[in-house]
């Protein structure tokens, strides 16, 4: 059990990035224990907090991996013991589309349902929500040191969007009503992948015959990256080093490629890399596009805050605002890396934390 952590803002504090849910919900919450959740494809972080007076502080918290178990259930009776205070509520982040409290993971197999959870583990108050709109939320919970600017931009009040590139894509909104955001989910990371040039083209031709639709996440995500690379390594014809292909047999291969793109070792690596950049930048700019997110973009999930020193913000950059008549209106929006792996844990906490009685 890790030592018990109290965050730097309660409830009822006034956060940098002002989320409505709080400010409609100070007097809803009461003292009590939440058990949250971050289910994702490849892991799944759960956490349980107590509340009291407003504060969150962390009882316990662990990972595990999500295909090792057949329900979110199970995994619960592993995490929580009788030693343990008694949940009063259940908030999930999942990575899914939740549709009257019940979701079906994209990239595993479980089927969550809010009612049979509350059933199973007698607990009254149970809540779903997308992944990303949990990573949305959890930005209520962030300082200044949890975040990087990669691209610079202007401070015009507006909407927000967040994209989280990892085992899958995600994508979220953030709607400013003038004062205060609103989270919401999307699924526009499975929107289809658009070419621009004839390399994009024939990636296009090579994933769509291996998968048939291809989406955006695709290309900007983990499994994107190994598909950039084996792409690459035909179409280039350069064939791949027997020390290279060792390390990717034995290794998880798109942090390989990854890291060895950022010592310079191999061409094909640092051209998927640079080309992994690019298609986040327009995408992200795309979706930018589509809610006016004055208001800035946040890229979050497992593999930007972990590379963001060797992007190459140039290409990032020039890619971003490659919009035609809209170059000027992308140049004002800033571009921001949430460095805070904890941010969807922290959202679903605080949800649930709201959401109780």
């Amino acid at each position: 059990m890790k030592k018990q952590e109290s965050f730097s803002n309660s409830l009822s504090d006034e956060p940098q990035i002002p989320l409505a849910f709080l400010r409609n919900k100070k007097s809803a919450y009461s003292n009590g224990v939440i058990l949250a959740a971050d289910i994702g494809a490849t892991k799944t972080n759960l956490a349980l907090f107590e509340i009291h007076k407003g504060l969150l502080t962390l009882i316990k918290e662990k990972s595990y991996h999500t295909k090792n178990y057949n329900a979110f259930t199970e995994m619960v009776r592993s995490f929580h013991s009788d030693k343990l205070p008694i949940i009063n509520g259940i908030c999930l982040g999942v990575a899914g589309p939740v549709t009257r409290g019940k979701v079906k993971g994209t990239n595993f197999p479980w089927e969550i349902d809010s009612e049979e959870i509350s059933r199973e583990l007698q607990v009254h108050s149970v809540t779903l929500i997308n992944d990303m709109e949990a990573n949305a939320f959890g930005l209520v919970a962030l300082r200044n040191k949890d975040f990087e600017i990669l691209k610079e931009g202007s401070n015009i009040p507006g909407n927000a969007v967040i994209i989280s590139p990892g085992t899958g894509l995600g994508e979220a909104g953030l709607y400013w009503d003038g004062t205060h955001y609103h989270p919401y989910a999307t699924e526009g990371g499975h929107c289809d992948f658009s070419p621009r040039n004839d390399l994009d083209w024939e990636l296009w031709k090579y994933l769509h015959q291996k998968f048939g639709h291809v989406s955006w996440e695709r290309v900007v995500s983990g499994p994107g990256i190994c598909s950039i690379y084996k792409f690459l390594r035909g179409f280039r014809g350069n064939a791949e080093p027997k020390w290279l292909e060792d390390k990717i047999q034995q290794e998880d291969a798109a942090a390989v490629i990854t890291a060895v793109a950022h010592e310079k070792s191999d061409p094909v690596c640092i051209e998927t890399l640079d080309l992994f950049v690019r298609y986040l930048a327009i995408e992200a700019a795309q979706f930018a596009l589509k809610t006016k997110a004055t208001g800035g973009v946040y890229l979050g999930g497992g593999i930007v805050p972990k590379i963001i020193g060797i992007i190459n913000r140039e290409i990032f950059t020039e890619n971003f605002v490659a919009a035609g008549r809209m170059k000027p209106l992308l140049q004002l929006m800033p571009v921001q890396v949430v460095l805070n792996d904890k941010t969807p844990l922290l959202g679903a906490a605080y949800y649930g934390a709201t959401h109780l009685g």
